[in-house]
């Protein structure tokens, strides 16, 4: 079996590209979500791209389960607890408000577009992704409680927005919709999809505390949001409250889960897998807007342009309104977000991404009497259309934003870095002493010990030390610039022994990986 030449040219591309956006992202300091966007646009927009039929139910159970797992998975739950309110809010009451308020607009002005299916655009486009706007917050250095409120606000609402989705979509599909069927239905379902999540939580946290293989432990993290997914979505409950649950209940556990060795190569691992399925969306979905547009060959190009401005303008003005009221209400719900500053930052920072594109492309073809499902195409080019206006639109002016409203970093994270630091030494300190006296323990080696963790101390201390010359930081930095210089010194040698044949490419990188391990631990 061979590739046709064409295809083949089209795939190599395609794959070039994606390469190419996630090398470039870092240079010109933009996050590769936005380029992805873009790429996605220009797929789309390339004459002669082969026409691609989509199976709407790949991309729903195919991608959408480790996306959402891996999300909760990162995901802190002791700053889930602390901003839960606002959270909440937004996460909740933001998502509930924003499809409602796009099915009320996209149904009376935009042509043949039915409440349900107006319904499943506003639930699909509530959802946000945090990602370009938490990494240019932190490089801005944005306050820390703002960071996790955008953070813990994309979690909570994935499950949120995609619980209405999914029924929304059933309204459309059977063609008949209750509010009382509806409201119980979807306690049932988040509360059935939760207690999946924890059962299936529960069961692979028994598994993986048993095992001491890598590879193995790592397949399974990857297989894990299926694994809660799928039965969940079989019971008829929700399968996206199952992986979220599942991610933040072994993400909480996850220490006594994982050795060293696991969590560098698991990290790493899940990098590469979000960069890969955020890419795959974005190439299917510029592939299918050929297709789309052709669909839509009856709307005139002026009118496209106008629903997508419609749509996108009340996505952001909704934000905007619910963000602002709920910052003058009463001081017990607003209290993390206390100022105009905050208020505006949080309601710029309402980007859509991955989950929406991923839920747009997974609408099924049909109803369940057959009919096509009414104003698919349309649903698919207004998700993009957000997505292009908010993520690219919003992420690219957000610096300039962060930089007008004067944000600042509250020195939050940096302080507790260094006090967990200092335990960590002194914990350090008070284990050698117990051991001094084993004989396997060497006097001049235990002194060299005591010096390095009593300098560590005192280097962190003088980082909470407001009268702190910068003596002591100065001296390590001193130190761990000599320190790299070494190790790239090895590194050379190692190299050369390498290509001189002296030594196997296993040898190289086992060594390699060594030095490399030494190398992260130096923070200049």
């Amino acid at each position: 079996m061979h590739l046709d030449v064409q295809d083949g040219i089209v795939a190599l591309g395609l794959i070039l590209a994606v390469a190419t956006m996630l090398a470039v992202a870092p240079a010109l300091r933009i996050p590769y979500p936005i380029l992805l966007v873009l790429g996605g646009l220009a797929i789309g927009i390339v004459p002669g791209m082969p026409e691609f039929e989509l199976n709407p139910e790949l991309v729903f159970f195919g991608v959408l389960p480790p996306l959402l797992y891996s999300t909760a998975f990162f995901t802190s739950l002791r700053e889930l607890r602390t901003a839960a309110r606002p959270i909440g809010l937004l996460a909740v009451g933001l998502v509930v408000v924003t499809t409602a308020g796009v099915a009320v607009v996209a149904h009376a002005f935009i042509d043949d577009l039915s409440w349900g299916s107006a319904f499943v655009l506003g639930a699909i486009v509530s959802p946000t992704d945090p990602l370009a706007a938490t990494s240019i917050a932190r490089r801005l250095g944005v306050p820390r409680k703002l960071v996790t409120i955008v953070e813990g606000e994309s979690l909570v609402n994935d499950g949120t927005g995609l619980v209405l989705y999914r029924v929304a979509v059933g309204a459309v599909l059977t063609g008949s919709f209750s509010a009382y069927y509806t409201g119980g239905l979807f306690v049932v379902s988040a509360a059935g999809g939760i207690a999946v999540g924890l059962v299936v939580g529960w069961i692979i946290r028994s598994i993986r505390r048993r095992l001491d293989n890598p590879p193995a432990e790592i397949t399974i993290s990857l297989l894990t949001g299926y694994v809660a997914f799928i039965p969940a979505d079989l019971m008829g409950v929700s399968a996206v409250l199952a992986a979220v649950t599942a991610g933040i209940f072994l993400g909480w556990h996850t220490p006594e889960l994982t050795t060293a060795q696991v969590r560098l190569q698991g990290v790493a691992v899940w990098e590469i897998v979000q960069y890969l399925l955020n890419a795959l969306l974005f190439v299917l979905v510029g592939l299918q807007l050929p297709v789309v547009i052709d669909a839509l060959g009856d709307v005139s190009a002026a009118r496209l342009v106008g629903y997508a401005a419609l749509v996108s303008l009340t996505v952001i003005a909704l934000r905007f309104v619910w963000v602002f009221a709920v910052l003058h209400a009463p001081k017990w719900i607003a209290r993390r977000m206390s100022n105009w500053r905050g208020a505006v930052f949080l309601s710029w920072a309402g980007m859509r991404g991955a989950v929406s594109l991923a839920a747009a492309l997974a609408l099924p073809l049909e109803t369940d009497a057959g009919a096509p499902f009414p104003g698919r195409d349309l649903i698919l080019f207004l998700t993009f259309s957000v997505i292009l206006a908010t993520l690219v639109g919003q992420g690219l002016t957000l610096p300039f934003v962060i930089r007008m409203l004067g944000l600042e970093d509250d020195g939050i994270e940096e302080r507790e870095d260094a006090k967990a630091r200092i335990h960590a030494a002194e914990a350090a300190l008070a284990r050698l002493e117990e051991l001094v006296d084993e004989d396997w323990v060497r006097e001049d080696t235990a002194e060299r010990m005591r010096g390095a963790y009593r300098f560590r101390t005192t280097r962190f201390r003088a980082r909470l030390d407001d009268g702190d010359d910068g003596a002591v930081e100065s001296r390590s930095q001193d130190y761990q610039r000599l320190r790299r210089e070494l190790l790239d010194a090895e590194r050379q040698a190692l190299t050369e022994l390498r290509y001189s044949g002296a030594i196997s490419n296993d040898v190289w990188l086992r060594v390699g990986r060594d030095l490399d391990l030494e190398d992260t631990r130096l923070d200049i």
